[in-house]
């Protein structure tokens, strides 16, 4: 995929993750007319399907993405799997049974975990600010890393422009300080802690505060730190100028308006995304990590305190949405909250969480969604295997 063209599409609306499509038109696969075929698993042919597979039969059937799949535990333990439409339109080969997608902001979770156990060893402080660990690295017009502390930068309110929108068309590796010096080319947003605004910018910081600290790549941090911890056998951070999906994985797609083919955009580098919205997972492993950070598995009590402690979000996230550290709030219909995050990658989208009785549920359909219909349809998925 390296020093191929692709095209940019700014979008529009609400998006939960890295705000940016990307369409790799050199390798991308234009899909003809394709029956998506059986919407209900074999297994599940010959009974009424439950809620959940109902949901994903719907966002197929009426949201227009060729594959759904979702992973659902119960309070007991219990997991369920499930699948709808088609996991590879060229071939019509079947969705794998929780096959492996590109998460996108989940991705920050991941990372805030890592920056609040770096704050748990006393060898970051959340109220200190980036020039501690940075010096000198953060300037810009309205932006001065002396006033941006580790906590605005997890918080999203630092201020900072977005980068993700302003980059251009190579498909190539980026290095994070060139993500960072793109964002800083343009003038703050607003004065750091006196407003809230998305922005992958203030991940890509935390990513290298990170590294300097421990002296050691966000990778390989992420995956000492968690991934081995817990037990995530499908969850990585890909390596530099791998544009693969190593694992079973149903193929991502791209549209440009109703009008126009599918195109296969399953493989590109993902670096453009990095401590933002880079890592690949599957929907089981996002329900194992996010339940083990809120049974305290990763993080000590002051520190999950410090990460539940939320400001508004409803911008980015919808309706009673409130952001903490690297989570997100969210009121469920059937009452509580659900803990997450969601995550955004040309190609793909999640959705999910976690609540405190133990339940937790993550579904990915496979095109990136624009629409507020369609988010909101995602979201009710979501919702229906939470509250049944």
């Amino acid at each position: 995929m390296r020093g191929q063209k692709r095209r940019v599409f700014r979008s529009t609306g609400r998006q939960h993750g890295t705000r940016r499509q990307i369409l790799p038109a050199a390798a991308a696969v234009t899909i003809g007319v394709v029956t998506l075929g059986a919407l209900v698993p074999p297994a599940a042919s010959a009974a009424r399907p439950d809620v959940v597979q109902q949901s994903l039969n719907a966002l197929v059937r009426d949201g227009g993405t060729p594959a759904a799949l979702a992973s659902v535990k119960g309070p007991g333990g219990r997991n369920r799997t499930y699948t709808a439409g088609v996991g590879d339109l060229a071939t019509g080969a079947p969705v794998p049974v929780d096959g492996q997608v590109r998460i996108g902001s989940n991705t920050k979770t991941f990372v805030a975990v890592v920056v609040l156990q770096l704050v748990a060893e006393r060898r970051v402080d959340l109220d200190a600010t980036v020039d501690t660990y940075l010096p000198g690295l953060v300037r810009g017009e309205g932006i001065d890393g002396r006033r941006i502390t580790v906590r605005r930068l997890l918080q999203h309110t630092s201020g900072l422009p977005d980068y993700s929108n302003r980059l251009g068309d190579d498909v190539r590796y980026y290095d994070p300080r060139e993500l960072l010096a793109t964002a800083l080319r343009h003038p703050a947003e607003f004065a750091p802690g006196k407003s809230w605004k998305y922005s992958n910018t203030n991940y890509v910081l935390a990513g290298l505060i990170v590294q300097k600290v421990t002296g050691r790549p966000l990778a390989d941090e992420i995956d000492r730190r968690i991934i081995k911890r817990i037990g995530l056998r499908h969850t990585y951070f890909p390596a530099p100028g791998d544009a693969s999906i190593r694992e079973p994985h149903p193929h991502g797609y791209y549209q440009e308006s109703a009008q126009t083919p599918l195109r296969d955009i399953t493989e590109m580098d993902p670096s453009w995304g990095w401590a933002a919205g880079q890592m690949i997972s599957t929907n089981s492993d996002l329900n194992r990590f996010f339940t083990a950070l809120l049974t305290g598995r990763l993080l000590p009590a002051a520190q999950f305190a410090q990460m539940r402690s939320t400001v508004p979000a409803e911008a980015t996230f919808g309706p009673g949405a409130r952001y903490g550290l690297g989570l997100v709030s969210r009121p469920l219909p059937c009452g509580g909250l659900a803990w997450g995050h969601g995550g955004s990658f040309p190609g793909y989208e999640t959705r999910g969480g976690a609540t405190d009785d133990g339940r937790a549920t993550n579904v990915a359909v496979t095109t990136q969604l624009t629409g507020e219909a369609a988010r909101r349809s995602l979201e009710r998925a979501v919702d229906t295997a939470l509250c049944r």
